[in-house]
C-alpha cells in the first residue's frame, strides 16, 4: 500500500491515540491521497471526496485508540473506515437526492401571492425560476442543505441529523451555497 510498513502505521496510531497531532499529520500525508482517489472515483465530486478524507481523518483522531495490531494490519483497518465513510456518504447523497426532488417539486408548486401588480407578479416569477436556476449550479451537498434550510423548514442540527453530519459541516455548507447564491444570482440582476 504505502513504502512505510504496517508497524509504522501502527506506531502513528498509537500517537494519534495520545492525541498527537503530528502522528495524525503523517497518517494522513501517507493516505490521504488514496482515500480521496477512492473516494472521488465512487462519488465523482471533487467536494464530496474531500469531504470523505476529512471524515475519515476526523474519525481516526476520535477512535485511533480502538485500533488494535492484533487484529490487522492499520492501513487495511484505515481503508474499513474510509469504505464506511464512503459508504454513508453514498447512502446520505441517495437520501439528500430523494428530498430535493421532493423539495423542488413543493417549491414549484408554491402557490403565488395574490397581488394585483402584473409587474410585481412578473418579477417574482421570474426571482423564483434565477433562485431555482442557481440552486441546481451549487454542489449537490450545498444545495441539499439549503433546500432543507429553507424549504424544508429545518434546523441546521435537524439537517445535520439527517445527513449524517457534523454541525459544523452544516453550517459550513450553508455559508458556502449561499455565498455561491448571491454570486449567481448577482450576476443575474
Amino acid at each position: 500500500m504505502t513504502d512505510q510498513s504496517p508497524a509504522d502505521d501502527a506506531t502513528l496510531l498509537a500517537q494519534i491515540a495520545q492525541q498527537n497531532q503530528v502522528a495524525l499529520s503523517a497518517l494522513y500525508d501517507r493516505y490521504a491521497k488514496l482515500v480521496y482517489s477512492l473516494a472521488f472515483k465512487s462519488l465523482g465530486s471533487v467536494e464530496e471526496a474531500e469531504e470523505v478524507v476529512l471524515d475519515l481523518f476526523a474519525q481516526v483522531w476520535r477512535i485511533a485508540g480502538r485500533y488494535d495490531p492484533a487484529k490487522g494490519r492499520a492501513d487495511s483497518w484505515l481503508l474499513m473506515l474510509a469504505r464506511s465513510r464512503l459508504m454513508d456518504r453514498l447512502r446520505a447523497l441517495q437520501r439528500s437526492h430523494r428530498v430535493a426532488t421532493a423539495s423542488r417539486e413543493l417549491a414549484k408548486d408554491l402557490p403565488a401571492v395574490p397581488n394585483n401588480d402584473p409587474f410585481n407578479d412578473a418579477l417574482l416569477s421570474e426571482r423564483r425560476r434565477q433562485v431555482i436556476a442557481a440552486l441546481e449550479t451549487l454542489p449537490t451537498e450545498q444545495r441539499l442543505t439549503i433546500e432543507l434550510a429553507y424549504y424544508q423548514g429545518l434546523t441546521q442540527q435537524e439537517i445535520a441529523d439527517q445527513m449524517n453530519v457534523s454541525l459544523g459541516t452544516v453550517k459550513t455548507r450553508i455559508r458556502l451555497g449561499l455565498t455561491k447564491l448571491r454570486t449567481a444570482i448577482g450576476r443575474w440582476d
